[in-house]
């Protein structure tokens, strides 16, 4: 895995933004989008939102995924396997950055056809204690006609990322503004923050 970690970490130090193209494998792609489409069916993802606290409100306008908290105490096989993981890359990251990083949440997202998310940071005006921000896709045989696609916005070198299996994008919270681009299927993933709280 260390192999992988590197790749995301010298191209987030070469460009501002990490990818690892293999950062999952498939077979846990396929088994944490498993779980993705059975929450789904059961109907245990919710409208996302904009904001925190008192600030937060769901508004399709702007955003239009659904969402899924991950945590340890659901006891998922596959989820806690996808959490060791990020164990190893936060004990690398600060190994070898000093990076200080001490939690982290993620959520599965599911973008159904037509919906999109427009441009943003990931970090709130009144907490900073989201350091970096991180995508993990679990969308097998994507196309670039199935739309989806990751808008990172950068002064000079805008940057369009397909949004395909297992595929891990890496970047700071509070510097770059991004968006979803409209998705033309079904689009999921596992996004969420390493945080020095």
């Amino acid at each position: 895995m260390e192999k992988d970690f590197e790749i995301l970490i010298n191209s987030f130090i070469n460009d501002n933004v990490g990818i690892s193209e293999h950062f999952l494998s498939d077979d846990l792609s396929n088994h944490l989008k498993e779980n993705l489409l059975a929450l789904h069916k059961k109907k245990l993802m919710v409208a996302a939102g904009i904001g925190n606290d008192e600030k937060f409100n769901q508004d399709t306008a702007v955003r239009g995924d659904s969402i899924y908290w991950l945590d340890r105490k659901n006891e998922n096989e596959y989820e806690n396997d996808f959490f060791d993981q990020i164990d190893d890359f936060i004990k690398y990251l600060n190994r070898s950055c000093f990076a200080g990083i001490n939690a982290y949440e993620f959520h599965y997202s599911m973008y159904e056809t037509g919906t999109f998310y427009k441009k943003h940071l990931d970090q709130f005006n009144d907490n900073p204690s989201r350091k970096y921000s991180m995508i993990s896709y679990l969308n097998a045989d994507w196309q670039e006609a199935d739309g989806g696609q990751l808008l990172i916005h950068q002064p000079f070198n805008n940057k369009k990322i397909s949004p395909t299996q297992g595929k891990t994008i890496f970047f700071k919270s509070n510097e770059l503004q991004h968006e979803v681009l409209v998705t033309n299927e079904r689009r999921m993933s596992i996004t969420g923050w390493l945080k020095r709280d």
